[in-house]
């Protein structure tokens, strides 16, 4: 099974998350920000990452731009899933090319798990 990176600043839905796949046998590296994801990603290495577009920024605020860093920080390294309510705000940039898959929130999990199942096959 795959080795996946959930990157969200929700722990509630970074659970979640973990529950529904690691039930399907995939193992799991969370991270609650997109420091710690980078982090996550330099020492553990991974075969997919799940991310949300939003995170909060140096004030505090919810803001793309932490997102759409982030995917140009883990670009080219593994298949990337955009989980977000707000999916318009990738659409167009230069980002949502290096993405593999735009989902917008809330996902159920059997289109997760579908999602995942098609990016990690090998």
């Amino acid at each position: 099974m795959a080795r996946i990176l959930i990157a969200d600043d929700d722990p509630d839905v970074l659970e979640l998350h973990r529950m529904v796949l690691e039930a399907q046998g995939h193992q799991v590296v969370l991270a609650n920000g997109p420091f710690a994801a980078l982090r996550r990603l330099e020492r553990d290495g991974v075969d997919l990452i799940v991310m949300d577009l939003r995170f909060p920024d140096a004030a505090g605020h919810s803001d793309v731009r932490e997102g759409l860093a982030l995917i140009r920080g883990i670009a080219c390294r593994a298949p990337v899933i955009v989980l977000s309510g707000w999916p318009d705000e990738i659409y167009g940039r230069p980002e949502e090319r290096m993405v593999s898959r735009i989902m917008a929130k809330p996902v159920p999990p059997r289109d997760l798990l579908a999602a995942v199942a098609e990016l990690t096959v090998e």
